[in-house]
Parts: C-alpha cells; sequence; structure tokens
C-alpha cells in the first residue's frame, strides 16, 4: 500500500487545478500517476509539456517505446496504462504482450524498435552497434533515433515516479508475463 496520496483538485495549486480540468476534459479523468505529480507545484505541468511535446514517433510507435520500457523497469502502473491505450488503438492483446517483451513479430519495422527500446533500458543507452544497424535497416533516421531517445527519457520518469510511489493503479491491470 502507497503511502504517497493522490490529492483531489482542491489539495493542489492552482495551476494544477487547471491542469486537472483540462485532463479531465481531454481523458474523463486525471490519471492517478498525474494527480500525485501535483505534489509539485510545477512538475506535472513540467511533466505534461515535455511527454507531449512533437515528435517524428507516431503515436503506435511512441507505445512500442513505452510499452516495452515499463517492462524492462518493471512499472505495472505504466504497463497497464499503455496497454489500455494500446487496446484503444487498435493493438490486440497479443501484440502488446509481445511489445512488452521487446519486440514485434508481425512487423520488422516496430520489431527494429521495440528491440533497440528494450536495450536501451537494458544496458542504459549502450546498445550494439548491430541493434542500431537494424534499426536503421527498417527505415528509421538520426531525427527518429533523437526522439527515441526523449521518449524513453519520458517513459522512464513515470516509471521511476511510480516504482518510487507506488501509487494505485487506475486502469486495468495488464497481464503479468510468464
Amino acid at each position: 500500500m502507497s503511502t504517497f496520496n493522490v490529492p483531489t483538485k482542491d489539495e493542489v495549486s492552482e495551476s494544477n487545478q487547471a491542469i486537472f480540468d483540462n485532463l479531465n476534459k481531454a481523458l474523463g479523468f486525471v490519471p492517478n500517476i498525474y494527480a500525485a505529480m501535483a505534489h509539485s507545484k510545477t512538475a506535472l505541468g513540467d511533466y505534461l509539456q515535455f511527454s507531449n511535446s512533437k515528435t517524428s514517433l507516431t503515436a503506435e510507435e511512441k507505445e512500442v517505446v513505452d510499452l516495452a520500457i515499463s517492462q524492462v523497469n518493471g512499472c505495472r502502473y505504466c504497463q497497464s496504462a499503455h496497454t489500455a491505450i494500446s487496446k484503444m488503438k487498435g493493438l490486440k492483446d497479443d501484440q502488446i504482450l509481445e511489445l512488452r517483451q521487446g519486440k514485434a513479430s508481425w512487423n520488422s519495422k516496430l520489431n527494429a524498435l521495440a528491440i533497440i527500446s528494450k536495450e536501451i533500458a537494458e544496458t542504459k543507452g549502450k546498445v550494439s552497434e548491430s541493434t542500431k544497424e537494424a534499426f536503421y535497416n527498417a527505415g528509421y533516421t538520426k531525427e527518429n533515433l533523437v526522439d527515441l531517445v526523449i521518449a524513453v527519457g519520458i517513459i522512464t520518469v513515470t516509471n521511476t515516479f511510480h516504482n518510487l510511489t507506488d501509487v494505485a493503479i487506475d486502469f486495468p491491470v495488464a497481464q503479468e508475463l510468464n
């Protein structure tokens, strides 16, 4: 049980209250991980600005990164949230489980992305030359590599925050990998 509470709108700063209103409009609720970030007057806004920044990666590719990294980092909250998001984007359960394992057998380009994402997390960025070569050979560019590093950073922030605080998961809990 977490001792890190999830504050209500009335318990956060005015700027965070406005963010809560925007999240409610966009998502229909304020995810617990975001609400918990609102213990800081600035962190939630800073995080959302960083997380919503433009990227050369597609929404599907960002989910590939989020699922692979969250698995390596052992973040049950993010595994669960990104499983739900991936399902809304049309990915099937078996595809999501495979992405969490760092592969995508049904799509060679996404497979290269899943492999490099997992390896980045496991090696702290010291990926093999063959993995980088496969990433580029799949059609990714140097711009994509830069944006991948940013995407890894964004999900790693959330993974670390949840692993530290154990905020209650407010998404259907993702299936454990065998």
